[in-house]
């Protein structure tokens, strides 16, 4: 994460105008749910493209139905939703967000959507997925975060795997889409699986070290 002072800017765009951001990572920045945003958020999810590989049906969505999500989202002690924007640009691409959150466990669900399809293949999403576990983990102090992705969604698991989930199991076939199959597989992270995709592969030849003193 980077320091407020390191917060971008667009050319000829005025301080005053610059989305709220409470995140700021290399490629994305990311910053609440936004009122006059809501018509965006509703040409995204009624993008068929994009809600192939999403948990929800390939129907029209109304402007009220957008608006019934955000008013949910804004009350809600177990929902946190980021919109994800490009930090060059501040124009926003997506949405990413915690869920389900239960405090006393630790645990949470993650959720998220790259809207813009301009952006998809390029390392938003891992980046984006990257910044939430460590909003999660070290902010909120949780331990284990969920997900569920389809396994047509390649580039979403090569993502999510990136930012240090791990494949815990599967519900086969359950998922039908324009007349494909897929299954539903369950992910999660813990710290230390986060910290080690942080941290990278290990160097060929290195030796792990030993925890003793």
């Amino acid at each position: 994460m980077r320091s407020s002072k390191d917060r971008p800017r667009t050319p000829g765009r005025a301080q005053a105008d610059d989305p709220v951001l409470n995140i700021i990572g290399n490629k994305v920045a990311l910053g609440p749910i936004r009122k006059d945003l809501l018509g965006l958020y509703q040409r995204w999810i009624n993008d068929f493209e994009v809600t192939r590989t999403l948990d929800l049906p390939m129907r029209p969505f109304p402007l009220e139905y957008e608006e019934a999500w955000y008013q949910r989202v804004i009350q809600s002690d177990r929902d946190l939703t980021f919109t994800i924007y490009d930090r060059q640009t501040l124009r926003p691409i997506g949405n990413a967000g915690l869920h389900q959150i239960d405090y006393q466990s630790r645990t949470a669900d993650f959720g998220m959507a790259i809207g813009e399809k301009d952006f998809w293949g390029r390392g938003y999403g891992t980046e984006s997925t990257g910044l939430v576990l460590d909003y999660g983990f070290g902010t909120l102090g949780l331990h284990n975060i969920l997900l569920q992705v389809f396994s047509g969604n390649s580039a979403a698991i090569r993502a999510y795997e990136k930012a240090g989930f791990r494949r815990i199991g599967e519900r086969r076939e359950a998922r039908r889409v324009n007349g494909e199959i897929w299954h539903i597989l369950f992910m999660d992270c813990l710290p230390g699986d986060r910290k080690l995709a942080k941290d990278g592969p290990r160097p060929a030849g290195a030796k792990s070290q030993s925890r003793r003193g």
